[in-house]
């Protein structure tokens, strides 16, 4: 059983918060896009109205353990305390003097954002002393970072250990109900749609899913390695030659239908404009690339799309980022958005994608992890997760 932070007595207590705040910013450091730490407000807000003494904590970025400016979460304290309304504290560090001070002089419902977790080597490393340092600081532990329970650092599951009060934020615990709510006990049919470049990134989750999904639909760059294990002839399309059998066993083994392009958009080159037109799946023409899902494939896909009781997506059908080869994630994106069926979806790339065609307030759950989403999806136990487990 993982208890929700509604569970905890709050007030008074010097509470360990892990959020995901790895945020992108920009040259000058200003923050481009705050979706991460606006999805953590209702969670803070709680804690700060029950009386609770904030210690925010996070990572950004890769800094592999050594300090760097351009990856302080300076920013981020800032931002919070615009969205918030009041005063965050920053301290320079996440253990030491500087860390412990700011903690002590923390009152009721006040609340103080730890630096980058990564500046320390001990993080990723899940070294013990420097999870005893971070756990030194608090009395209770609430994980809200699911875009990082698939990672066993130090503050994802040292201070946890090392801590007997623990709960999940909102975030986390709406989180793992819905993804609970497409992978265990969905509304049939079910219809999985994966996209992106490389078949590799999703082996597992396709082993998996094959055995639990009613529909697989696959588009994107990843299907040219799937075309090329059916025998089609792929042109010069990027596939992945290592995992040509890995697709064909895929295909000959799976429990569920799996659907492949019927045709595609092609060119010589992936750039604006470039000359285009759609061809048949089977035989792309020589120095041809398959870039994007073409007309019947949209419509086929669309179909099945429409019949979901229950939607999955990960990886945008073609190179989205291009105008001459975003009309086929554009189209599924409107057709996930118009379905009656329970739609979750997850991944950077597939979230741009439904915002750059408008209809994610018509998404029914938009999930903050990519990594962790997969890893989910694919079966595994995350430890971010499990280390929250009574």
């Amino acid at each position: 059983m993982i208890k929700s932070i509604k569970d905890l007595d709050l007030k008074g207590k010097r509470v360990f918060f892990r959020f995901d705040f790895n945020v992108p910013l920009d040259q000058s450091g200003a923050i481009k896009d705050d979706t991460r730490i606006r999805r953590a407000l209702p969670t803070i807000e709680y804690a700060m109205e029950h009386g609770a003494k904030c210690i925010f904590t996070s990572h950004l970025g890769r800094p592999k353990g050594e300090r760097k400016a351009e990856m302080s979460l300076a920013p981020v304290a800032g931002r919070l305390q615009e969205l918030l309304g009041t005063a965050v504290g920053f301290a320079d560090d996440c253990i030491g003097a500087q860390a412990e001070t700011a903690v002590a002089n923390l009152k009721d419902g006040d609340a103080v954002l730890l630096e980058n977790l990564r500046f320390h080597p001990g993080e990723t490393k899940n070294d013990p002393d420097f999870a005893s340092q971070l756990a030194s600081l608090a009395d209770v532990y609430v994980n809200d970072a699911f875009g990082t329970a698939h990672r066993a650092h130090a503050s994802t599951v040292g201070v946890p250990d090392l801590l007997k009060e623990k709960a999940a934020g909102f975030l986390m615990k709406e989180e793992l109900e819905n993804l609970e709510k497409a992978l265990k006990n969905p509304q049939k049919p079910v219809v999985a749609l994966f996209g992106g470049a490389k078949v590799s990134d999703k082996t597992e989750l396709l082993k998996n899913l094959v055995n639990r999904m009613d529909t697989i639909l696959i588009g994107g760059g990843m299907a040219n390695t799937f075309l090329k294990a059916q025998g089609s002839d792929v042109g010069a399309s990027k596939t992945e030659e290592e995992m040509v059998n890995t697709a064909a066993e895929i295909l000959r083994d799976k429990k569920c239908t799996i659907l492949l392009p019927v045709d595609v958009v092609v060119a010589d080159r992936m750039e604006d404009g470039a000359s285009t037109r759609t061809v048949t799946s089977d035989f792309i023409p020589s120095g041809q690339m398959a870039l994007d899902i073409g007309p019947k494939t949209v419509q086929d896909f669309s179909d099945e799309i429409s019949r979901a009781g229950t939607i999955v997506w990960n990886g945008p059908m073609g190179v989205f980022e291009i105008d001459a080869f975003k009309n086929g994630t554009m189209k599924i994106a409107e057709a996930v958005a118009s379905a009656s069926a329970f739609s979750l979806i997850g991944g950077g790339d597939t979230i741009r994608a439904i915002q750059q065609a408008g209809v994610a307030d018509k998404i029914s759950y938009i999930s903050t992890g990519g990594g962790a989403f997969m890893e989910f999806m694919e079966g595994k136990i995350l430890p971010g997760v499990a280390a929250l487990e009574q």
